[in-house]
């Protein structure tokens, strides 16, 4: 219900891209307990709109909260304006505070051209939309913190540009965005958020895709009664954080006035090598540990067979991040947060109920990530 005259003044409406997916979706949760005047507009593709439906119906029910609360909106970020009907706009301009973009095509997989129009022309979109806001409070972008590519060594959350080459097109291309996002900073209050790689839910393993590090369960599924290798010496740090600090932390610093004009990177300051990680999932899932190592080269060899990657389900991209010799510095999000209680767990503390949740799951196919 969008808001009219006097009754607008003074509330919070925020507008999301992105909804309904997974994130989208448990950052409004989090908010309309923690700011409940808030009004929620969410830009939905056509397509999207009775499961968008279905979940604000879920979520008003789960939290006893009115459906009035939500606006949803017909709209495309790959088009002018988001593809929204002209009569909308001119009340969405005065009626705005805070717009959270989280629509992108997260696949690593995924062909240049169509990361393109989705991640960079879509934020560029979403860019010229909220310069049009007259009432805007913030404007939090969720980036990656692999828009550092191929770089090594310590990656500082001060940093974007250092002339690094990048592992897909997912990468390059929220590379590009956040670069459109950066320019705009001096004229819109700008949150940048970086997670690293994402897990489930820490408390229940609740997540809605098994990719990322979920491939390597898949993986392990279709060799569990084997003699299980390591992956190569995997002495490189495995970031990984759950969604909820994912939520939590971005839910405090997009309303607190602390995170204006700022970015974070929301990554484990204290990660495991990458083969610490593939020994827990392994021991979690399988009950054994590895017993050898095979090279990341032989690995790659056969996920660069279509055939091979199918059954396994695995993206032949998922190796590289196997291979990193990159650490996220993540002070400034580590100092802001300071005092809040919002620290992310550690993963040996919750690789069981994400191993748990993935047995209980693994045959849902709306959790299945198709392999090419």
């Amino acid at each position: 219900m969008l808001l009219m005259g006097d009754e607008k003044m003074g509330r919070k409406t925020s507008f999301f891209t992105g909804f309904p997916g997974f994130i989208a979706s448990k950052i409004i949760e989090r908010l309309m307990i923690e700011e409940p005047g808030m009004q929620f507009i969410l830009l939905v593709q056509a397509s999207q709109l009775e499961k968008a439906e279905h979940q604000i119906q879920t979520l008003c029910q789960k939290l006893f909260q009115p459906p009035d609360r939500f606006t949803l909106i017909a709209g495309d970020i790959t088009m002018p304006n988001l593809g929204m009907e002209e009569g909308l706009l001119s009340t969405l301009r005065t009626d705005i505070t805070h717009v959270f973009h989280l629509a992108a095509i997260y696949d690593l997989a995924v062909p240049r051209e169509a990361a393109y129009r989705v991640n960079v022309e879509g934020t560029r979109n979403v860019n010229d939309w909220c310069l049009q806001l007259e009432h805007i409070e913030r404007y939090i972008y969720f980036s990656t913190a692999y828009v550092s590519g191929k770089r090594t060594g310590r990656i500082f959350e001060s940093e974007l540009s250092c002339g690094q080459a990048f592992k897909n097109f997912y990468e390059s291309t929220k590379y590009e965005a956040e670069a459109l996002v950066q320019a705009v900073r001096s004229r819109l209050p700008v949150t940048i958020i970086r997670p690293a790689i994402v897990m489930g839910d820490s408390k229940t393993g609740e997540t809605d895709k098994f990719d990322g590090p979920y491939f390597i369960m898949r993986f392990l599924d279709k060799f569990a009664r084997l003699p299980i290798p390591y992956l190569g010496k995997g002495e490189g740090p495995f970031n990984l954080v759950p969604v909820d600090y994912i939520v939590e932390a971005a839910c405090f610093l997009a309303m607190d006035p602390i995170g204006e004009n700022k970015v974070y990177h929301l990554t484990d300051p204290e990660p495991y090598q990458a083969k610490e990680v593939y020994r827990l999932i392994c021991e979690a899932l399988t009950g054994k540990a590895p017993r050898y190592t095979v090279s990341p080269s032989a690995v790659a060899s056969l996920l660069a067979v279509p055939a091979f990657r199918r059954w396994v389900m695995v993206e032949k991209e998922t190796i590289n991040y196997f291979l990193l010799e990159t650490e996220y510095d993540c002070s400034q999000a580590l100092k802001d947060l300071q005092g809040t209680g919002i620290t992310c767990p550690d993963f040996a503390d919750y690789i069981s109920i994400a191993v748990r949740f993935y047995k209980e799951h693994r045959q849902d196919h709306n959790r299945t990530i198709q392999i090419h």
